[in-house]
């Protein structure tokens, strides 16, 4: 009989889950859109009980469209939006509060308590990451503090923390099991990436008892069985990865210097750094990628909060185009920018700026300006913002990009990537299979059980599509840039 892995990937709109075969192919694919709370400006969540019904409703529907009866699932792997907390009782398994959602900016003011310059460096040293409202620890400490009767029952060890992988985990398992992996656990600025362990100084500081910690436990691993009659079998539960780890996986960067971009809502570079972690100066994130045997490899993570979401504006604020695939269309009806450039600030500027209060901004605008241009100085202030974050990284890694590698939905969008390619120098490089979060989920779960036998297995699946190579005069990209950075200027120091 022949053997399949099952992928979860539990993102911020949606739900889904794909069935690979040995050879990488996907062989089924279901997924469902969930509901998106906004209970006051700045606040963005979930319910964790739709977030596991509609996550457990695709994984039977792909397993239902293969026609399998889970006896021919060899382990499931989990991928997951990260940061993300629920917070839930350890003995009904009921949230105590809705999901807390990356994207939520309740504990900005908290977070800005906590910006002494000796507390930011210790933080940093300790976690990789800089003091934000963006990461779990600060949202836990909300819930704790706002939660009637929260806190009193953390503090006699009857609630449990999680980011989505250990609240799939434990439905999955039916309670048995409260797990996470080193790169969920290194989002939650509670996590100590040098030592591995959560860290009882962070724990302390934002007062959260330790008893509420998943166990850390590698990438790829056996961390347990599903225990639900529906599946027909129990199926090893046997890799987890945060979402952009699990791509930078499934790109397959396992060497020290590789890098990728996902296009997606925002968009998420990274660079493997190899097994040592090097500590950013020049605002980026020290994060951990995975964590294989006993070998861990680190990254380097820029965050652009606005990628194709910014194309969703065009079409539903702005309404210059009636659909997102429309957009390279439109762009390409004019030669260049003509001068205009658009920093899609819209929720502020990620890496490597972070400046929360900065606003989107259209600058260069004319009598002749058209929709066209507007449309193109879009896609551009994408292209842009990677470039500002590979620069970053290649002063920090001490290493040149070679190559970059690319995938999400705006990866499809040919004008960008050339443009991408034009401006960096580099190749930019679009794989045949695209789904490479949830791949990479179902690489890590399938060396666990000896599904493949080792990275050399698993690299020779890796094919490129399309590679975009540089065309653009080193002239004209000079000039291109100098106007994006003028643009940055006037964005971040207007308040």
């Amino acid at each position: 009989m022949e053997k399949y892995i099952l992928a979860l990937d539990q993102g911020t709109s949606s739900s889904r889950a794909i069935v690979f075969n040995q050879m990488g192919d996907i062989c089924s694919v279901a997924q469902k859109e969930f509901t998106q709370y906004f209970p006051q400006p700045g606040w963005v969540e979930h319910d964790p009980k739709e977030i596991w019904s509609s996550q457990y409703g695709v994984m039977l529907e792909a397993m239902r469209q293969l026609g399998s009866n889970g006896a021919d699932i060899a382990a499931i792997g989990i991928t997951n939006q990260r940061e993300t907390t629920i917070v839930w009782d350890a003995e009904t398994g009921e949230p105590v509060y809705n999901a807390i959602v990356w994207q939520d900016r309740r504990t900005c003011e908290y977070c800005d308590s906590l910006k002494t310059p000796e507390l930011v460096e210790d933080i940093r040293q300790r976690t990789g990451l800089i003091v934000d409202a963006y990461f779990s620890g600060t949202k836990i400490r909300w819930i704790l503090n706002h939660v009637p009767g929260a806190r009193e029952k953390a503090e006699r060890g009857e609630l449990r923390f999680g980011t989505v992988d250990s609240w799939l985990v434990w439905n999955l398992t039916g309670g048995k099991v409260h797990v996470t992996d080193v790169s969920n656990a290194s989002r939650t600025m509670l996590f100590n990436i040098n030592t591995l362990e959560w860290d009882e100084t962070l724990l302390k500081l934002l007062d959260i008892p330790s008893s509420m910690m998943p166990k850390v436990c590698s990438s790829s691993e056996v961390y347990g069985n599903t225990s639900l009659a529906e599946l027909g079998s129990q199926i090893a539960i046997s890799g987890i990865a945060g979402d952009q780890q699990s791509a930078l996986f499934g790109q397959m960067c396992t060497a020290p210097g590789s890098v990728k971009n996902t296009y997606g809502t925002g968009c998420f570079l990274l660079m493997n750094t190899g097994e040592q972690p090097i500590m950013s100066k020049n605002s980026l994130l020290t994060t951990i990628a995975w964590k294989i045997g006993n070998t861990v490899n680190y990254a380097l993570e820029g965050s652009i909060f606005v990628g194709g979401s910014v194309v969703q504006w065009l079409r539903d604020g702005l309404g210059i185009i009636k659909s997102s695939s429309e957009v390279e269309a439109l762009a390409a009806t004019v030669p260049d920018n003509g001068g205009v450039y658009f920093v899609p600030a819209l929720t502020g500027m990620g890496a490597p700026y972070w400046d929360q209060y900065a606003r989107g901004s259209i600058y260069g605008i004319t009598r002749g300006t058209t929709a066209a241009h507007i449309a193109r100085a879009a896609l551009e202030g994408i292209a842009f913002q990677t470039m500002d974050i590979v620069r970053a990284m290649e002063k920090d890694a001490g290493i040149s990009l070679t190559e970059l590698k690319v995938d999400g939905g705006a990866s499809l969008d040919n004008l960008l990537m050339q443009f991408q390619s034009d401006i960096l120098g580099t190749p930019v490089i679009r794989p045949k299979v695209t789904e490479t979060t949830a791949k990479g989920a179902s690489y890590l779960a399938g060396l666990a059980v000896g599904y493949w036998k080792s990275l050399d297995d698993i690299r020779q699946q890796w094919q490129a599509d399309c590679t975009f190579s540089p065309k653009a005069s080193a002239e004209n990209v000079a000039k291109l840039h100098a106007g994006w950075q003028d643009a940055i200027r006037r964005t971040i120091n207007t308040k």
